[in-house]
């Protein structure tokens, strides 16, 4: 099983949305220089939340559940990459690899979660609830308004990725095994989450 380049992170990234990077450690330029290196296009890494930890010098705490990102676009800093990754297929991190010279992990990719239109009624209700959210907490100049992919999986995952919740709850969205589930568990994170911001006063 050939070992892929893994990106370990602070944040959750759910296929179908982008997300924007600085590099500037010199492993990771490394690995971004190695993917512009390869004779295909579409150069993949994969990543992963950091647990507990901090990715700094290592001896962090790894998620085992990830998603692999494609290198969509790179502008060179002064003294770092700006690179933007949009997320594609879930994995499994079977093993960690040696890091040398970068974080590598053998990975097994996860089933795509199958849309049915039965599930569209309990889409509509997250969207709903999500913009809502997002309205209250952000206000009406908001991403509130944003719009989502026809299709409708990558519309739940771009949902998904634009509810104001906290990385331990969107780890939780990633691992979900189906479309009925995700959007539940979506719909019932965005409830608690709106009772909590109620019993603090807050937005």
């Amino acid at each position: 099983m050939a070992a892929s380049p893994m990106f370990p992170l602070g944040s959750v990234l759910f296929p179908s949305v982008p997300i924007p990077l600085r590099v500037f450690e010199p492993r990771y330029l490394r690995m971004v220089g190695r993917l512009l290196d390869e004779d295909e296009p579409g150069f993949e890494f994969g990543v992963v939340l950091i647990e507990r930890g901090s990715e700094a010098g290592g001896g962090d705490q790894r998620a085992s559940v990830g998603t692999m990102a494609r290198l969509a676009s790179v502008a060179a800093g002064a003294d770092d990459l700006l690179i933007v990754g949009v997320g594609t297929r879930r994995f499994t991190v079977e093993r960690w690899v040696d890091e040398d010279p970068y974080p590598r992990a053998e990975l097994s990719m996860l089933p795509e979660l199958e849309w049915s239109e039965a599930l569209a009624p309990l889409r509509t209700e997250a969207e709903a609830l999500v913009r809502r959210a997002i309205a209250r907490v952000a206000g009406p100049h908001s991403d509130a308004g944003i719009e989502l992919s026809d299709d409708p999986v990558e519309a739940v995952w771009q949902l998904a990725a634009i509810a104001p919740l906290g990385e331990y709850d969107r780890y939780t969205l990633l691992r979900s095994t189906t479309m009925g589930g995700l959007l539940r568990q979506l719909i019932d994170l965005v409830l608690d989450a709106e009772e909590l911001w109620s019993a603090e006063g807050g937005v």
